[in-house]
């Protein structure tokens, strides 16, 4: 896999998702769950979407 997050995302991502992790648990609406997909894309820094759609966001090497 190559990555295609950058690293401001991937933090946002991770900050996001855990939040919306701690909101399910706490007892907030099914959709919080989502949290768990930020959070595994945060930290895999790839994202399946983004390949689907050829973007990216994280600077190419040149």
């Amino acid at each position: 896999m190559q990555k295609n997050i950058s690293s401001i995302e991937r933090i946002a991502r991770i900050v996001s998702g855990v939040a919306l992790i701690v909101w399910a648990i706490a007892g907030g609406p099914l959709w919080a769950w989502a949290g768990l997909l930020l959070l595994a894309t945060g930290l895999l820094r790839w994202c399946p979407a983004y390949m689907l759609f050829g973007s990216r966001t994280c600077p190419t090497k040149k």
